[in-house]
């Protein structure tokens, strides 16, 4: 495994994260805890997760499967940086009683406390918000923060879904107030055939010390072989993948991304993650793996050097917006 330095702080990371969006709807404990293990055995420590994860009836599923692996010893927790999130609603019928959503300073100390709870742990590495609070001031949160970090709930913080304007309001605010050292990290949907986080997000998280933390690096299964897949009778395109290939000039992009790796001996899904190590301010994309298969895929991206031919060639196939700020100023 190979490790960098979580944007401009002295925590090392590894250069894939374990998303567990997974474990619970998915995959059951069992297999989960199967999963974690043999990502900490080759080296991955880093993780992610969130208070909503379980999702419907089950939110905070996740995280509790999560708290009953570490509760198995052998050093796990030391051995792990953990990130989680809070903002959603954790009601199980979808009706938030008020205060029990977003950034309140009322809700950051209740959720904090309940995912420590299912967690089964003191304290978090990364705490992050997992969208942006329209109605909360900065000032509030950061006291909140400020807070946790002092009584060692918390250690650092990220932001989720932030556009760059917000990533540096945030980050200013915390200057002036001093103490905390404003948002490490930033997760973005960003991926080869998604780079609008490349205009401003990137930019602003490089600008400011964050660490770029990609999600859905496959586009929801886009980039992953899947018109391969459905042609050998595999798993068929759902969600955002199926309603691309719907567009014949979306197909007809995905079908030539497949073929120049398949000319390359390259497979598709390891190759979109590979992209995504060699883009400035990437920390690491997250893989939520279903099976221990999956995983050892990703694994296998770390490893791969794209040759200065095959990346020019993905350019081709998915052209970036271009530098910021030419790239929508002129």
């Amino acid at each position: 495994m190979r490790y960098t330095q979580l944007g401009r702080t002295g925590l090392k990371v590894s250069r894939l994260v374990l998303g567990t969006m997974n474990f619970g709807p998915q995959t059951d404990e069992a297999d989960s805890h199967a999963i974690m293990d043999a990502a900490l055995d080759a080296g991955l420590n880093f993780f992610d997760t969130a208070n909503v994860y379980g999702w419907g009836e089950n939110k905070g599923r996740t995280e509790s499967i999560i708290g009953s692996w570490f509760a198995k010893g052998g050093e796990r927790r030391d051995k792990v940086i953990l990130a989680t999130k809070v903002y959603g609603n954790m009601a199980a019928d979808g009706e938030a009683w008020p205060n029990h959503d977003k950034l309140s300073a009322v809700n950051i100390r209740r959720a904090v406390d309940a995912s420590l709870k299912r967690l089964g742990t003191d304290y978090i590495d990364v705490y992050q918000f997992h969208h942006v609070d329209r109605n909360t001031p900065f000032d509030e949160i950061w006291q909140a923060i400020d807070v946790l970090i002092q009584q060692g709930k918390i250690l650092y913080v990220g932001s989720s879904n932030f556009p760059g304007y917000k990533i540096a309001q945030a980050n200013e605010t915390a200057a002036r107030r001093g103490g905390t050292i404003g948002l490490v990290s930033e997760q973005c949907l960003y991926n080869l055939a998604e780079r609008r986080a490349e205009m401003e997000v990137v930019p602003a998280a490089r600008e400011y010390g964050l660490g770029v933390i990609p999600w859905s690096p496959l586009h929801g299964g886009l980039l992953g072989g899947v018109i391969k897949k459905e042609v050998q009778g595999g798993r068929r395109a759902s969600g955002r993948a199926a309603d691309t290939l719907a567009d014949p000039a979306s197909r007809a992009q995905i079908q030539a991304y497949e073929d120049l790796l398949d000319k390359h001996g390259v497979e598709p899904g390891e190759a979109a993650l590979a992209w995504l190590l060699t883009r400035p301010g990437v920390t690491g994309p997250i893989v939520g793996p279903r099976t221990a298969e999956q995983l050892a895929s990703a694994l296998r991206a770390v490893e791969l050097e794209l040759s200065e031919e095959l990346l020019t060639a993905l350019d081709e196939i998915f052209p970036g917006p271009g530098p910021s700020p030419e790239a929508f100023a002129w």
